[in-house]
């Protein structure tokens, strides 16, 4: 990827403006502009992974394959040289409603969650911690939590430094009716973190579905929003990804987009700016990796333009009523 194509950009503008030569035009620039030449670029590369369905978290055997599994593609990433990996939604386990259910299979109620083995759990989420700190990765990842009490976990995404340190948590605010009347307690807030001064939001389950989770995000001045599912049908898992590409150009930041490995439906990714993808996993079923450079000069223009237009930059231009005539239907 180019470092600074938006200052190879100005200086073919000049030379075309100016009839200069393009080393003439790079000079006078050079000249004027010797801040915005010094000025470094925030630059981060990340890694996307998809990964195994794990359904079931009676089943210690799935937990445990769960846990490798995570750890295979965090040394995946160190090899590819990434400083952060981001992995779907219920990465160690997404539970299945139907396994938890109270009332059995047919009809569902609500989530019995003394099934799940949560020391099995945090165990390997520990085994994850340690790893990250020995590998010295960020890592995110998908998990249930656990509260205390009667009360129904969080589907969220844990944050783990490259120290293996827990430094935040995000839960999913706006649950499927399964999850809500089921399974889940909503969270509450929007979650960000930085690394290596590239700030990250964090969104989940089907999240995507809703342009205000992102369009906070914008206003809260990350550069890449972490969206972590499950999916769901082969219509809407076709859909998330679109979305998330939608998002990315009409916010203007980076997406990384984490699903499980199910189908060519969906496959994990990360979007650029402008809405394509920077890198893409290519094996439909399987799990594994794709790693971009996420890259950030300062020279964004369509951002702080969308900014000023959303706060009435049309204003003074508007007319009032039809000059021509009270008819709107007239030619």
């Amino acid at each position: 990827m180019t470092r600074n194509a938006n200052f190879k950009r100005r200086v073919r503008a000049r030379a075309a403006k100016t009839g200069e030569s393009y080393t003439t035009a790079l000079s006078h620039i050079r000249k004027s502009e010797p801040v915005d030449l010094a000025r470094p670029v925030r630059s981060l590369r990340l890694a996307v992974a998809q990964t195994t369905t794990y359904d079931d978290p009676r089943d210690i055997s799935q937990l445990r394959a769960a846990g490798v599994e995570i750890r295979r593609l965090m040394q995946a990433s160190k090899q590819a040289g990434a400083r952060l990996l981001h992995l779907p939604e219920g990465a160690t386990c997404s539970p299945n409603k139907r396994i938890m259910s109270s009332t059995g299979r047919h009809p569902i109620g609500p989530s019995d969650w003394s099934r799940f083995e949560w020391a099995v759990q945090r165990e390997e989420l520990n085994a994850v911690r340690l790893l990250a700190r020995e590998l010295e990765l960020w890592t995110v990842l998908g998990a249930v939590h656990q509260l205390s009490g009667t009360h129904r976990p969080y589907n969220c995404l844990y944050v783990i430094s490259d120290s293996g340190e827990l430094v935040t948590r995000y839960d999913e605010r706006m649950l499927s009716n399964t999850k809500i009347s089921f399974m889940y307690s909503p969270g509450t807030v929007p979650i960000t973190f930085e690394v290596d001064a590239v700030r990250f939001g964090l969104s989940l389950g089907m999240e995507v579905n809703f342009p205000e989770i992102f369009r906070e995000y914008e206003q809260m001045d990350v550069d890449c929003v972490l969206f972590s599912t499950t999916g769901g049908t082969v219509e809407s898992d076709a859909a998330f990804a679109i979305e998330a590409q939608g998002h990315a150009a009409s916010n203007r930041y980076w997406v990384s987009f984490a699903t499980l490995a199910k189908g060519e439906a969906a496959l994990s990714g990360i979007a650029r700016p402008e809405g394509g993808w920077a890198a893409r996993c290519n094996l439909p079923e399987t799990p594994s990796i794709a790693v971009a450079d996420i890259e950030l000069n300062g020279d964004e223009l369509a951002r702080p333009w969308r900014r000023q237009a959303r706060l009435g930059l049309y204003r003074p231009y508007q007319v009032e009523g039809d000059i021509r005539s009270d008819d709107r239907l007239a030619f």
